[in-house]
């Protein structure tokens, strides 16, 4: 019998039976009544999910679809923008908006730590024709979450409009869009939504729209004039990802269901029983705790252990994938997510696991420390 595939990577993430068994449900006609009662329904519950009252857009593409989309309905070429690069995916904001002609003032900050406020306000201050700011809210290449609340009170007071990549947070972190003034927020499926990669999710303020509606840069799929066109019809300018649709709608209900509260709760206890585990073992974070993420975990791995080798065990003895490092540090750490589709017992597998393959790769784990420290977060014996 083939083992059961533990998949701790962030992204694409497990999905549901109950998921997979509304995506297998028939086609129907993307241009039906019925089709578009189910964009009506998916949408009132993405808006619950994102905390908004702006439009919510369902876009047949990745995450990075759905940054392009943010993208290129803003930027005009020669147009100002400020990148703040705390990881490989704010890095990839600032890619975007250079193929679509813009002027893109980077801010690179240490990979490992958050976006430094006072930066992005001197900035903001010494620039005031900056007309989109782009920020990671959680920087999974990293593990590091950034404080996108303070962010949005800056950039409120500014001209610029706020546009934030939500992939990895969104479902299972606690992501206020209005609240926190984020003009464009950016999600995507595979991840803590708990669906097959496929769809992007993006919602648009009142001051974005102001923004977009002035745009002139080439666009044809990632029109959001042509989408809110039609999603004022409960449809969708082009052929929608029906299957998906289903799998979305049953995704969402799960998360209603437990309660988004609850949903953070969750993933916030997963996170911290992850890292207690990790610094048990002996093993340094990337992150310092009080910004570590709350849907994956970025470890670094032991100088006397090859992290290609440590993934490989895990992979090929325990049958538990884990992610590596990105760009400057691949070879340097690996990274275990807790997201979406996750439990206690997930973890407390996936550690037990680390230990066993630490131990194959040279380094001396105390078996049973990992999964203790986690057992005593889970019974609440550990602040």
């Amino acid at each position: 019998m083939k083992d059961k595939l533990y998949l701790m990577i962030p992204g694409p993430t497990p999905v549901p039976p109950t998921v997979m068994n509304a995506m297998s449900k028939p086609i129907i006609g993307h241009r039906s009544a019925e089709f578009a009662d189910l964009i009506g329904r998916v949408t009132d519950k993405l808006k619950k999910v994102y905390q908004t009252e702006n439009e919510v857009f369902v876009l047949a593409s990745s995450g990075t679809g759905g940054m392009e989309a943010a993208t290129a309905n803003v930027v005009n070429p020669g147009d100002k923008v400020l990148t703040l690069n705390t990881g490989k995916f704010g890095e990839r904001f600032g890619e975007i908006a250079a193929k679509y002609g813009a002027e893109v003032d980077e801010v690179k900050f240490q990979w490992g730590y958050d976006i430094d406020l006072t930066v992005v306000e001197e900035k903001l201050k010494a620039n005031p024709d900056i007309k989109a700011v782009f920020a990671t809210h959680n920087e999974t290449s990293t593990g590091v979450e950034n404080d996108i609340k303070g962010l949005g009170e800056l950039v409120d007071q500014h001209q610029a409009v706020l546009i934030v990549d939500a992939v990895s947070s969104m479902g299972g972190m606690d992501v206020r869009t209005d609240e926190w003034k984020v003009d464009i927020m950016v999600s995507g499926s595979q991840k803590a939504l708990m669906l097959p990669p496929g769809l992007a999710f993006v919602s648009v303020s009142p001051k974005a729209w102001k923004v977009i509606e002035q745009n002139n840069s080439p666009k044809f799929y990632f029109d959001l004039l042509k989408a809110k066109k039609s999603l004022g019809k409960n449809n969708t300018p082009y052929t929608s990802a029906v299957s998906l649709y289903n799998g979305l709608e049953a995704s969402l209900d799960m998360i209603l269901e437990e309660g988004l509260d609850n949903v953070i709760k969750r993933h916030k206890l997963l996170a911290k029983a992850t890292r207690a585990a990790v610094m048990g073992l002996g093993l340094e974070l990337l992150p310092a705790q009080e910004y570590a993420s709350d849907t994956v975990t970025a470890i670094q791995c032991p100088m006397a252990v090859d992290v290609n080798n440590l993934r490989k065990t895990l992979l090929e003895k325990y049958n538990v994938m884990v992610a590596g490092g990105q760009a400057e540090l691949k070879g340097k750490i690996f990274r275990i997510a807790h997201m979406g589709y996750a439990t206690k017992t997930d973890v407390l597998l996936t550690i037990g696991a680390l230990e066993m393959a630490l131990n194959k790769c040279g380094y001396k784990a105390d078996l049973g420390a990992g999964v203790r420290e986690a057992q005593l977060v889970f019974l609440g014996e550990r602040d």
